[in-house]
């Protein structure tokens, strides 16, 4: 099968802000890829062009080998890529369940999709509070169900921007279990997160990005034989 998401020399600023200078990126189906860095170095804003919120200013994005560079955010979402934003972003004022409905949707056509049940299988704390309004949940179960919510669209890839930011030590755990699980079900999935060690027990391959570039990239391998990479990258 061909490479699902693939970035080359990718470009862009904010006005005459330049911010990414020449990101190369791939990702392989049923692939876990972290995208490392400190604050402010790009992360967000390669999410951002990635789904076309941010207009590239030069390269080209490929989704399953089709330049998606130039296409409207929700063109490149029904094409088969969904977010979890950073900050969750969920609807304060909509049930759980009212929350995960309103995003049903099998972009990728696949025969066993991700359904109500199936979600509430993966986070059990959502099914018992399905009741509940957005506004009503910790910052866990709010992540939870931004992780619910984009599986419930189905999509072929998986962005999950800053994914246990703020989180408790035991949810983080959590999400990262949850991680795991998706990802023995196949699931293909680019992750911003900051605790490098324990993306490494999960993630098959890593890209550091500073200033606007990459840096270094590899896999978890080649990640745990330079700990001085997380030192020069991540200041861990």
């Amino acid at each position: 099968m061909s490479t699902l998401l693939e970035i080359e020399s990718l470009e862009t600023a904010y006005g005459s802000s330049q911010v990414l200078f020449g990101i190369d990126l791939k990702i392989e189906p049923s692939q876990v890829v972290t995208l490392l860095g400190r604050n402010g170095m790009g992360k967000t804003t390669t999410v951002r062009s990635i789904l076309g919120l941010t207009r590239a200013r030069g390269g080209v994005i490929r989704f399953k080998g089709e330049a998606v560079t130039a296409r409207s955010p929700s063109d490149i979402a029904r094409r088969g890529i969904g977010l979890v934003p950073e900050g969750r972003q969920i609807f304060p004022n909509l049930s759980v369940k009212e929350n995960l409905v309103a995003f049903a949707s099998n972009r990728s056509g696949r025969a066993q999709p991700w359904t109500l049940e199936r979600v509430f299988e993966l986070f059990p704390r959502l099914a018992e509070r399905q009741k509940n309004m957005g506004n009503q949940l910790s910052g866990g179960e709010q992540q939870m169900l931004a992780i619910g919510r984009a599986l419930m669209t189905n999509s072929e890839l998986l962005i999950i921007d800053e994914a246990t930011e703020g989180l408790a030590p035991l949810i983080r755990v959590e999400i990262w279990n949850c991680l795991k699980a998706l990802k023995a079900m196949g699931q293909s999935i680019l992750v911003i997160d900051k605790y490098i060690q324990a993306l490494m027990e999960f993630a098959d391959h890593h890209y550091l990005i500073e200033r606007g570039q990459i840096g270094w990239s590899g896999t978890t391998a080649d990640l745990e034989a330079q700990p001085e990479l997380w030192e020069k990258y991540l200041g861990v």
